[in-house]
């Protein structure tokens, strides 16, 4: 029957569907700006099942986005995914993140970038086709003026994704295109995940770990005045 639970927590998205080969039949997300993942994946997971008058035994597999993004928004939802695996006995599926989110788009031309604040001016980022075949690796990199030139120059440029803002503020090529309120979302992972299952391209649920990209760099706390 290919029922897989899908779980996207990369970015301030917390987002769960519940798909039927590849057909979502149940979907909760919540994007309020803030990282409220532990205090809502759980709940949207039990929502989403009972929506569906389903119950964790009965879903197929357990699929997960696996990033780059925030890394403790990946910590939380691998956490939950590899637990309903354990759990349960149950396939893990790891979708990547910004082939993810290049779903939420179709184009006829050019090019589509999906890209992930990564502070400051750098973002994480991959170039697509019209097709969704990807055609540069995922990269996190700063972005300046002459970002993404080879591909502006010779067709249109969809940028999309919470770090698109950035790109805007910098990139002023007539071929670029931005696409506002995209985010990684359970719903596009639907799809990826029912085809990742038909070919049993499967992750070990002990071993598997997030695609950070790069190193978790924590930010100190403001020092507070001495008292005295």
């Amino acid at each position: 029957m290919a029922i897989i639970l899908n779980i996207e927590t990369a970015t301030k998205n917390c987002s769960v569907s519940l798909a039927k080969k590849g057909e979502v039949i149940a979907i909760k997300e919540l994007n309020n700006g803030n990282y409220s993942h532990a205090e809502v994946l759980h709940p949207f997971i039990v929502a989403v099942l009972k929506e569906a008058n389903l119950t964790s035994k009965d879903i197929d597999a357990v699929a997960v986005s696996k990033g780059p993004g925030s890394y403790t928004g990946l910590r939380i939802g691998v956490s939950a995914a590899k637990g309903l695996c354990f759990a349960f006995d149950k396939p893990l599926i790891s979708i990547e993140t910004l082939q993810s989110l290049a779903q939420a788009i179709s184009v006829e031309e050019g090019f589509i970038v999906p890209l992930l604040d990564a502070r400051r001016m750098e973002v994480y980022a991959a170039v697509f086709d019209k097709n969704i075949e990807q055609v540069r690796s995922t990269q996190a990199e700063i972005i300046d003026k002459n970002s993404f030139g080879e591909y502006l120059e010779t067709d249109k440029v969809f940028f999309l994704g919470d770090g698109a803002h950035k790109c805007k503020q910098l990139i002023t090529h007539k071929n670029a295109i931005f696409i506002d309120d995209k985010f990684p979302s359970a719903k596009e992972m639907a799809l990826l995940s029912y085809q990742k299952y038909k070919i049993s391209d499967l992750e070990d649920v002990a071993y598997f770990e997030p695609f950070y990209l790069k190193d978790f760099v924590a930010i100190p706390e403001k020092k507070k005045n001495p008292i005295f």
